[in-house]
């Protein structure tokens, strides 16, 4: 079977087609024709050694397929079943076929594509769990959101849209604030030409927002903190350009702030949490007409420039591999 493989940290170049043993269902499992798979920040930080794993390893935890055996004692799913899943075990995603445990899967239901499958799944549960959990959001509230034009920040401008809350993204190029705008974005900011805290400032009139939804990290760090209002909340749900520094809260200068750094595993470690929150998602595209933006589809042996492309901001919207 081939699989993309890391067998020592580094950069883009280390991610190598390679042959595989193919995969067995046990019992409770389910084996899985992938037909796309998502690629994530959070697979960078692990090729580099910034989040270490045993090597070597297959890569990935997003994808979309088709299930081609079931294992012993498995109900509810058959073979021909469309099925997704954000969580896939060791040894990775990023590969022709997947042991899943079946209860760590989710139905796709009849309308949303396979590749919209894989390209939604992760990011919609993480919007799911930005905008219920980390920060319940209210109609009439202002967001920051950074990278609006990346895979979570047009999903998440989309549904902070439809739950009424003003938009304002920040972005890089001409192109992204136009994917930004396109998603219901309110105001836009590049970043590369203004100061965005400032800018923030100005558009709200002095007063900040009510949530910063930030996974830039570093670079972005203290310019989130600053727009926000007294009594608001920053998300930290990812860190692009490096760990954010240590802030002191002890002289009350920040405005009573309140801070959350959200995993998403915590927030689907239950079946009945992924399928409720995957449910949620799926209904978000077939009721609501929630676009997935997918930026590109590239070759399962090309995963190493996909990541590069990720890495570099090259891309607008999801990146996804295909077998």
């Amino acid at each position: 079977m081939r699989a993309i493989a890391v067998h020592q940290h580094g950069g883009p170049e280390v991610l190598r087609p390679t042959e595989w043993t193919t995969p067995v269902a046990g019992p409770g499992d389910v084996l899985v024709d992938v037909a796309a798979i998502g690629i994530n920040y959070h697979e960078t930080y692990e090729r580099s050694g910034l989040y270490p794993r045993e090597l070597p390893y297959v890569p990935g935890r997003e994808l979309a397929g088709t299930v081609a055996a079931v294992g012993a004692g498995v109900t509810g799913l058959s073979v021909g079943d469309l099925v997704a899943t954000a969580d896939v075990p060791a040894p990775g995603a990023y590969a022709e076929q997947v042991v899943l445990p079946a209860d760590r899967v989710v139905r796709v239901p009849e309308g949303v594509s396979a590749e919209q499958a894989a390209a939604v799944l992760l990011q919609g549960l993480t919007v799911h769990v930005l905008t219920q959990d980390s920060h319940p959001v209210r109609r009439g509230e202002t967001a920051l959101v950074h990278a609006a034009a990346g895979g979570v920040g047009l999903l998440l401008t989309q549904v902070l849209r439809s739950h009424g809350v003003r938009v304002i993204g920040t972005v890089s190029t001409a192109a992204k604030e136009a994917a930004a705008r396109q998603a219901g974005a309110h105001e836009v900011i590049r970043y590369t030409e203004v100061d965005f805290a400032t800018e923030v400032s100005r558009l709200t009139g002095g007063t900040g927002v009510d949530v910063v939804y930030d996974a830039v990290g570093s670079t972005t760090f203290e310019g989130s903190i600053a727009s926000l209002r007294p009594r608001g909340t920053f998300v930290l749900y990812g860190q692009s350009s490096g760990k954010v520094p240590p802030i002191d809260l002890s002289t009350g200068t920040r405005g009573s702030i309140k801070l959350t750094r959200p995993y998403l595993p915590d927030f689907i470690a239950t079946p009945e949490e992924l399928q409720t929150r995957g449910a949620a998602v799926f209904s978000w595209i077939r009721r609501d007409n929630l676009k997935v933006h997918i930026g590109r589809l590239y070759p399962l042996a090309d995963a190493g420039t996909a990541q590069a492309d990720l890495e570099q901001r090259r891309t607008i919207g999801k990146l996804l591999l295909t077998p």
